[in-house]
């Protein structure tokens, strides 16, 4: 009978501490009406790339001068999932504003530098943007990728 009472403290404490566990645990918490309200109105944030579909082709150069070519690989950033019905519905006008910008180039050599590249794609997403734009869409892009640019001299 030595060996209870010893014992009865340890069971006591081994008893007590899973009860604690089960109350601390097992329910769960009750949050304010306010807070579940905002979290279901927000929508998260999304990054949906959109590719334009084949490469662009076009010659490049001062008018007159010796034909080069531009292949660029198009892909937009778009921010929001409704972004992509709108471009997809307007592709012909954005691969048109495409054709002409790119077509615009006179200035060979400077296109085959990284900042006249990233210009181009300022000025690309611009003119998507108009375009969308001027269709009432609502929408844009966030950016113009190149995912693959060959200048040929």
């Amino acid at each position: 009978m030595t060996a209870l009472p010893k014992m009865t403290p340890k069971i006591f404490i081994a008893l007590f501490m899973i009860a604690l566990a089960t109350l601390a645990y097992g329910e769960e918490p009750i949050e304010p009406a306010e807070s579940t309200e905002s979290v279901e109105s927000t929508e998260p944030t999304i990054t949906d790339y959109i590719s334009l579909e084949p490469a662009f082709v076009t010659h490049i150069g001062p008018p007159g001068g010796k034909l080069s070519y531009l292949k660029a690989s198009v892909s937009l950033r778009a921010g929001a999932s409704t972004t992509r019905p709108a471009v997809e519905a307007h592709m012909p006008r954005i691969r048109h504003e495409l054709v002409l910008l790119f077509g615009e180039q006179s200035d060979i050599d400077a296109l085959t530098r990284p900042d006249t590249q990233q210009a181009l794609a300022t000025e690309a997403a611009a003119r998507i943007n108009k375009a969308l734009e001027n269709q009432h869409t609502g929408e844009a892009v966030s950016g113009v990728l190149f995912t693959e640019f060959v200048v040929q001299k």
